[in-house]
């Protein structure tokens, strides 16, 4: 009888362990290579310039040396100059060992001193490495007969919301971006240990779209689909209020550069 009771005992622990964890959305675990955000500042009057030496000399040599170019773009607004692109590698160890073997190449360093003789091009830099989500789309590298729009979203999430957030995407929000029009090119999680980013709740992703007007047009139709509405209402229900924090959600549009591979 005490054999059978510690049997059953045993059972119910069971039965609990897997009704706790069918609660409660699973972690997503990143995948595959490592990507790199990069974000330039040109000095000011040097914007064109900057983009000039990566379509001369910058963007083969970073290919050379192992790194392979995603895209590269403007905002469309860009009154601080800026220049975004996306690196992709195997692992970390790779991009380290990349990044010396560009920085002590000779054609860079003739490449950066002949085009500074007058002064840096670059006021500002910041990168940000990112690790694709279990959910995200392999990135297609194709260049489109027309340059799209692009949309880089940032979202931080309330402490311990991530996998609430990411099990919406998985398993609603994408699917109702594309119905509307949008395209899903990768949703990232922020590699740990980076300063100002608060890795463990963030998530950064990509869209693009046909133009300006077809994703201000896409996103009212999604945002007044029912099926979304339904999805946010149980997603936030489930969580005990909103998934991200107040003004926890930033995007910016954006124009690939002529060089870009991706556009």
């Amino acid at each position: 009888m005490i054999r059978n009771q510690n049997l059953l005992a045993f059972a119910l622990l069971i039965f609990a362990a897997v009704a706790v964890n069918a609660a409660e959305p699973a972690e997503t675990k990143p995948t595959g290579k490592l990507y790199e955000l990069r974000t330039y500042w040109a000095a000011e009057g040097k914007l064109d310039a900057l983009n000039q030496r990566f379509a001369d000399a910058e963007r083969k040599l970073t290919e050379k040396h192992g790194m392979t170019s995603v895209g590269y773009w403007m905002p469309l607004d860009n009154p601080e100059h800026k220049l975004i692109y996306l690196l992709s590698y195997p692992n970390l160890e790779a991009r380290d060992a990349a990044w010396k073997a560009f920085n002590d190449d000779s054609d860079w360093q003739a490449a950066r001193d002949k085009t500074e003789k007058d002064g840096p091009l670059l006021a500002k830099t910041e990168w940000l490495l990112l690790h694709a989500t279990d959910f995200s789309p392999a990135i297609k590298v194709s260049a489109e007969k027309e340059p799209r729009v692009f949309e880089l979203r940032t979202y931080t999430t309330a402490p311990g919301k991530l996998p609430a957030l990411h099990a919406r995407f998985r398993d609603h929000t994408i699917k109702l971006f594309e119905k509307h029009g949008m395209t899903n090119l990768a949703y990232w999680t922020v590699d740990k240990g980076q300063a100002d980013v608060d890795s463990a709740n963030t998530l950064v992703y990509l869209l693009a779209h046909k133009s300006k007007a077809a994703r201000e047009a896409s996103f009212k139709e999604f945002g007044g689909d029912a099926d979304w509405k339904a999805a946010k209402e149980a997603s936030e229900k489930a969580a005990g209020g909103s998934l991200t924090v107040k003004d926890g959600v930033k995007f910016v549009l954006l124009k690939p550069t002529d060089y870009s591979p991706l556009k």
